[in-house]
Order: structure tokens, then C-alpha cells, then sequence
């Protein structure tokens, strides 16, 4: 029998049209002998919708006059209700980039509702999608991370000059600027001066109350590895060297081909697969990924990001996507795993997952009641 599987995409995030594409290239490469495929969009403004024709991305580009042809829906905790499409699906993948999707807040509300979900939970997609909070648990398992230092908009704006002088004394430049909770490059900078770090740190303050400083690496070289388990076991991906942030392509270059259609395998994406890099600081890359995979209970495909010196001889970890742009599919192809077979790799262990929490205990009879109902009416009882 195929498995009910909803996409979810979109969401309250200034990383949502990433995700539309992440979603819709899912759609394409799912197994339709296998699975039953549904598309759940949640718009701009928070309002969930579902039609087969949210798989069509012309959908999308006039959506104020598209979304009158697509079924608003609202999640429901009653199981029971099986006019919602959510209450019959078998798994849900998360598409969703960012904020409201990547951090933490779906996935509550689907443990709550009951249905198996392809990313991290609660606990490994809020602590990643904070760079400064995984910061600090990157530090805390000894792992190598460049100097930082973090400050809220408060207090910016109660003391500029403090600041400025703590960074100065601090860093030295290059440095970057990033809000805590985003990814896909957006608002961070790279400062190079005192004007470059005010104007970059003004950026950052409109996308998160959170700021962090830091400290740049010359001539740096990015490599990328991409995490997932496979029958009780972690494996890690071909490792990539990607474009450097700078030389992002457009929206467009990087996920429209010509005709308007998704393209397949990001072609023009610039990327060196496998990263150059020796056989030592691959198997560094390799144990990092997998201990921190494992430490803050990672599920699903995740991409860690690694910093390397010019000399590549020495090595930065920098930050964990629990879900990355394509889900990183280009990264697992070179070891023969197609983006359907990962695909299919994620429902797996999303399921095996939910059924492994239906062994905890969540119901507990305690005597409270009883005591409650025996000594009711007595003044300053406690128990």
C-alpha cells in the first residue's frame, strides 16, 4: 500500500522561496509507485493551503490570485478528522528554511499531532538554528570554532561605542556579521573596517535581536558535509568545496532553469566535489560531523559547514543546517544514493523514529489526585 507523504513548504521566513524550491524538487524526485504525494503551502502570512496545484510553481508567482484555486486548511488535533489532509498523512517532510520551519516550532506541533516528520526534533533543530547557542555547544564538546563574541539590538542601541571597542579588542579583522537565527546568507556581512562593521551590524539587527561577531579567516575555504543514519548507523556524505558566499548567484541563476523550470542537481551551482583537502582533515571532518549528528539527537538529512585555513591544514566548524537547501541530495549522489533513494531513506527512519517514541512512558498514575480528593477543604494543605 503507498505511504500518504506531505510535503510541507513555504512558511514565515525570509528563507521561503528557497524553500518552495527545496519542496517542488522533492515532489519531482519522490517515488510515485511508492507514495501519495501532497503539497501543504503555508504563505507569507501564516495561512495553510492544499491543491495539486501547489506542485506547479507557476502556482506561486501571482499567489494572491492562485491561492483562491487551492483548499485553506487548518491543523487539527483531532486524529479522528479525516477530511484533514495532515490526519492522513504516513510521514510529513519539512521543506521549510529558516524561521518557524527549521527551528523547532513545526516540529512540535507535529509531535503533538502525532505524525512522523523527516528533520531533526525540537531539541537538535532549535539549538542549531542558533548560531550562537551552537556556538557554544561546538565549544563545550571541544570542538574547534573561530572567536566570537554575541550581543543583542538592545544592546547596540544602549551603547555603540562599548561594543564597537569590545569587538576591536577582541576580533581583528576580517570579521563577519550574522543574525543568529538565519541561514542562506542573508544579512551577513563581512567587515573589513570600523564603517564596514557598523553598516553590517545595522543589517544583521533587522533580521534577529541576536548578533554574532565573528572573527574571519583570510583566503578561508568553505567544505560542506552532509550527515545522515542509515539503519542505527551515521553516515556522512562526499565532502563539496561550494561557491564562496560572495559570489552567491541570484535567486534565479541559482534555481530556475531558462523555461522558468526547477532545474535538476542546481547545475550551475559552482561546486568541487570531493573537496580538496587531505585525507586527515577528511576524517576530522567526518568524526565532527558524526559527534555532533548524535549529540544534539540529529534525524534526517543535515549539512554541517566547516571553515579551513588557506594552508587547508587546520579546521573551523561553523554551523549545522538540520535542513538544507535540496537536502543536500548532490552531496550523496557521488556514493550512488540517488535524491529518491535518500529520499526514501528519510520516510524510513522518520517512522522508525516515531514508532522507537512510542516506547517511552508519557501516562504516569500518581496517588496526587487521591491525596487532593482526601484532604479537599483543608486550609493550607500540602502535599
Amino acid at each position: 500500500m503507498k505511504k500518504n507523504i506531505s510535503v510541507l513548504i513555504g512558511g514565515k521566513s525570509v528563507e521561503h522561496d528557497v524553500s518552495i524550491i527545496t519542496g517542488l524538487q522533492i515532489v519531482e524526485n519522490l517515488d510515485k509507485d511508492k507514495y501519495n504525494i501532497f503539497v501543504i503551502y503555508i504563505d507569507k502570512d501564516g495561512e495553510w493551503y492544499f491543491s495539486d496545484k501547489l506542485k506547479d510553481l507557476t502556482t506561486y508567482k501571482d499567489w494572491e490570485k492562485n491561492k483562491k484555486k487551492c483548499k485553506r486548511i487548518f491543523p487539527n488535533l483531532n486524529k479522528k478528522d479525516k477530511s484533514n489532509i495532515l490526519n492522513k498523512t504516513d510521514c510529513a517532510i519539512i521543506a521549510m528554511h529558516g524561521n518557524y520551519g527549521e527551528d523547532g516550532k513545526i516540529q512540535g506541533m507535529l509531535d503533538i499531532m502525532e505524525i512522523p516528520y523527516s528533520s531533526s526534533g525540537v531539541l537538535g533543530s532549535s539549538t542549531a538554528m542558533d548560531k550562537i547557542v551552537m556556538k557554544k555547544i561546538f565549544s563545550g564538546m571541544g570542538l574547534p570554532v573561530l572567536p566570537y563574541i554575541w550581543f543583542n539590538r538592545d544592546d547596540w542601541a544602549k551603547d555603540q561605542k562599548e561594543l564597537i571597542n569590545k569587538i576591536h579588542y577582541t576580533l581583528d579583522y576580517p570579521i563577519f556579521i550574522k543574525p543568529a537565527n538565519l541561514g542562506s546568507s542573508i544579512g551577513i556581512s563581512m567587515a573589513k573596517n570600523e564603517e564596514e562593521l557598523i553598516k553590517g551590524i545595522e543589517i544583521a539587527n533587522k533580521y534577529d535581536k541576536r548578533i554574532l561577531i565573528e572573527k574571519g579567516v583570510e583566503n578561508s575555504v568553505e567544505v560542506n558535509c552532509s550527515v545522515i543514519k542509515i539503519d542505527n548507523e551515521i553516515k556522512t556524505s562526499a565532502l563539496e568545496e561550494p561557491v564562496k558566499w560572495e559570489k552567491f548567484l541570484s535567486f534565479e541563476d541559482k534555481y530556475l532553469r531558462s523555461n522558468g523550470k526547477i532545474k535538476s542537481g542546481l547545475e550551475n551551482m559552482s561546486r568541487i566535489i570531493p573537496a580538496r583537502i587531505s585525507d586527515e582533515i577528511k576524517t576530522q571532518i567526518e568524526e565532527y560531523s558524526k559527534k555532533v549528528y548524535r549529540a544534539i539527537d540529529c534525524k534526517g538529512v543535515v549539512r554541517i559547514d566547516y571553515i579551513l585555513n588557506s594552508e587547508r591544514d587546520k579546521v573551523y566548524i561553523n554551523e549545522i543546517n538540520t535542513i538544507p537547501g535540496s537536502f543536500s541530495f548532490y552531496l550523496w549522489e557521488p556514493l550512488g544514493i540517488s535524491f529518491s533513494k535518500l529520499l526514501d531513506i528519510i520516510i524510513e527512519e522518520s517512522i522508525k523514529d516515531f514508532e522507537d517514541r512510542k516506547n517511552n512512558i508519557y501516562k504516569f498514575d500518581s496517588a496526587l489526585m487521591e491525596k487532593i480528593k482526601r484532604f479537599s477543604g483543608a486550609k493550607g494543605t500540602k502535599f
